[in-house]
């Protein structure tokens, strides 16, 4: 790290994550804030903050391990369920859906105008979304959501620019980037880590159906990144996030 960097740091430290009001989740497709961060949402809505997911695909294409014969079309309104059932379980009730197409299937100006238009009407503090910029993330819809979900927050509080997106602006202070491998900041979910696996395992069961050879592979993967991230920060068991507030949003390319 640079001398540059850590006077920058020092100059403009990032936020504390457990300190906003409102949250703002966004996931490309159902389950994918709950593997990514279901633990800090459940540490979050047992705070008491106001949570809202925002999922933006339909998840259509997820059929490898539904019943023989689901269509896509048949699979949507299924994984819109879970979706809903899996954020009650972690203690949020606003789950909103953009329902876009699973794959890739949409026009991004599109996305970018649902998501200004779900930012505008929520209003967040704080939004959390999938990092687009992992080296080996390869999915189009991680990508283009995290990249949406990025340049939204920069514009949020541009009341002229949300307007041409017919959306009102929002004081959005940060966004925080899960699925990442550069995490900055790390919030401790010790005590949460059993009600992100019942959220994801016994609920998106179109996903993850009894027997499912990556169920267990994903929860070793899970506890295993709270058991790390937790040694990084010396918060016992954590989730770990690249912040990226205000200040380091815009022509500042120093990584916080």
């Amino acid at each position: 790290m640079s001398l540059l960097t850590l006077i920058l740091k020092k100059a403009a430290p990032l936020p504390d994550l457990e300190s906003f009001s409102r949250y703002l989740f966004i996931g490309p497709h159902p389950d994918d804030i709950e593997i990514g961060c279901g633990a800090t949402v459940s540490k979050l809505a047992a705070m008491g903050k106001e949570i809202a997911f925002l999922i933006c695909l339909d998840g259509r294409y997820g059929v490898d391990f539904a019943p023989e014969g689901t269509t896509p079309e048949q699979l949507i309104p299924t994984r819109k369920a879970e979706a809903i059932e899996s954020a009650r379980r972690l203690g949020v009730y606003d789950v909103r859906f953009l329902g876009l197409s699973d794959g890739g299937f949409y026009n991004v100006e599109d996305l970018r105008t649902a998501i200004a238009l779900q930012v505008g009407d929520f209003r967040p503090d704080i939004i959390f979304s999938v990092d687009p910029d992992v080296p080996n993330e390869c999915h189009i819809d991680h990508l283009n959501v995290g990249r949406e979900s990025k340049i939204v927050a920069n514009f949020a509080s541009n009341r002229e620019i949300m307007a041409r997106f017919g959306a009102k602006s929002a004081e959005v202070q940060a966004i925080a980037l899960y699925m990442t491998a550069r995490p900055n900041r790390f919030v401790k979910t010790t005590g949460h880590l059993e009600k992100q696996l019942d959220a994801i395992f016994n609920v998106h069961v179109s996903q993850f159906p009894p027997g499912c050879p990556m169920t267990a592979s994903i929860t070793k993967y899970l506890k295993l990144r709270a058991f790390f991230f937790g040694l990084r920060s010396f918060k016992g068991r954590a989730e770990g996030f690249r912040v990226i507030d205000g200040t380091h949003m815009h022509c500042f390319p120093e990584e916080a």
